[in-house]
């Protein structure tokens, strides 16, 4: 493969792409659940609010593992391997509706992280491809994490 990234800058990017990819699945699961199980006088708001992340979650993820495979890798494509490279974790009950907002606050700014350190990578590496695509991920989850933090103040 010469696209015009060394091999070993490929291999970066798609490991760093890949740790994005197993984050953004695990929160794309996550507020999925939490859209099927919210309760309380804020249900119809957040019922249709996460309904909205996880649909544009459905299409990132697909995004980010087709830009791993350009990038001549495969993608992880198993709960085990996204539970061994993501930094979120399930939740073990139900938890209320403001504590679900809180959780998916603190895992949106974790897949900010993930995107920042994609970002790195990408630009080091001097692939526009994958420093456009984490910089848009980046605006996702930091608007994202912003307006469910809204919630949860005042």
């Amino acid at each position: 493969m010469d696209i015009g990234i060394e091999t070993s800058d490929r291999l970066a990017i798609t490991e760093s792409l890949s740790v994005l990819l197993a984050d953004s699945y695990n929160l794309y699961l996550k507020t999925h659940g939490y859209h099927w199980n919210v309760t309380g006088p804020m249900f119809r708001t957040l019922h249709l609010m996460f309904e909205d992340e996880y649909t544009e979650l459905a299409d990132a993820v697909d995004e980010i593992a087709e830009r791993i495979r350009s990038l001549g890798h495969m993608a992880p494509a198993s709960f085990s391997s996204y539970g061994a490279l993501s930094s979120i974790h399930d939740d073990t009950d139900v938890p209320e509706a403001m504590t679900m907002v809180a959780n998916l606050v603190e895992a949106h700014e974790t897949v900010a992280r993930s995107g920042r350190a994609t970002l790195g990578v990408a630009e080091g590496a001097g692939d526009p491809v994958t420093v456009d695509l984490a910089t848009r991920r980046l605006e996702v989850h930091e608007k994202t994490a912003w307006m469910l933090r809204s919630l949860l103040e005042g």
